[in-house]
């Protein structure tokens, strides 16, 4: 019996979310079919590929990254650098040494580089802050007033500091948020709920629903970016029709396989293949879960997810 194709399409759809202005501006969301099921229907907007910069500067021991960045000393150099690369489609500046149990960088200071990164940018501009909810706050206020025209994403704002977040950032300076669970849908779902009770009712929102390194835990991060896909789709659940947005790097680049020497483990190959390996890794299986776009550290890591979402779309 020949086998008929029956696609699966739905009423509902993801809302999609500009970043950036101008050309260069980038478009999340729209699908109104499963992850990557463009065989049931044309994909509006095909998953979208993020670089990281770490105001704390690259990791130059790795040889890959100290060939990227050679020559870019400043956080602005190294966003220039990042723009430069082919299949990126925005660049995310992670404000690590915001962090107050780290070198707790002023706020003062932190908009001022976010102030410069963005004048060296050329792509639309993601901004993570110091993973701290009170620091986060008082940053994330202070960077969408600084920032206001560049319609850039602050990502994450949590339960515990979302009202100010989303009236700062959303309401008073048309900037976009990230909502931040912790791999839970009713997390999720919750946290968006109380956004929009915030009064933002503008498609200004994304979800990051959490992540885990490929082998980590990650099962929960699937089951959950599936979970939250399906009710969005089939259930028409209008709380959860946002699209998701994954920091991949962070958690790809902290695990073992990514930071024990080759030394210790010379029959596991290289430590940065590994860390590439684990990150491409990560990236596809978040984008075949349920994420419309993935930020990743390592150019090999952005070269090659690159490469798969356009073979696959």
């Amino acid at each position: 019996m020949p086998f008929k194709s029956i696609p699966q399409k739905f009423n509902a759809s993801i809302k999609e979310v500009v970043i950036g202005t101008g050309e260069a501006a980038v478009t999340l969301g729209g699908a109104n079919v499963l992850p990557l099921y463009g065989f049931d229907a044309p994909i509006r907007n095909p998953p979208r590929v993020g670089i990281e910069v770490s105001d704390l500067g690259p990791d130059r021991d790795l040889p890959g990254i100290a060939e990227f960045y050679a020559g870019a000393e400043t956080a602005a150099d190294q966003v220039r650098r990042a723009c430069e690369k082919s299949g990126a489609a925005f660049v995310s500046l992670s404000l690590e040494s915001a962090d107050p149990n780290g070198a707790d960088k002023p706020v003062e200071d932190c908009v001022a580089l976010c102030r410069e990164a963005a004048a060296a940018a050329t792509l639309p501009l993601v901004i993570q802050g110091s993973k701290n909810v009170e620091k986060d706050k008082a940053l994330f206020e202070k960077i969408a007033e600084a920032l206001e025209g560049r319609n850039v994403l602050l990502l994450s704002a949590k339960e515990e500091n979302h009202k100010a977040i989303a009236v700062a950032a959303v309401l008073a300076y048309k900037q976009n948020i990230g909502a931040e669970s912790a791999v839970d849908i009713n997390l999720a779902k919750q946290l968006n709920v109380l956004i929009s009770q915030a009064g933002v009712t503008t498609p200004n929102v994304v979800m990051n629903v959490g992540s885990a390194a490929a082998g980590y835990g990650f099962e929960y991060v699937a089951s959950t970016m599936e979970r939250v896909k399906a009710a969005a789709l089939a259930q028409n659940d209008t709380a959860l029709q946002f699209p998701i947005v994954t920091p991949v790097g962070s958690e790809a680049w902290a695990v073992k396989e990514a930071l024990v020497s080759e030394e210790d483990f010379p029959e596991w190959g290289p430590v940065e293949q590994r860390g590439i390996d684990m990150e491409v890794a990560t990236a596809a299986a978040v984008l075949a879960a349920g994420s419309d776009a993935v930020i990743l550290r390592h150019p090999a890591s952005v070269k090659a997810i690159t490469k798969l979402i356009a073979e696959i779309i």
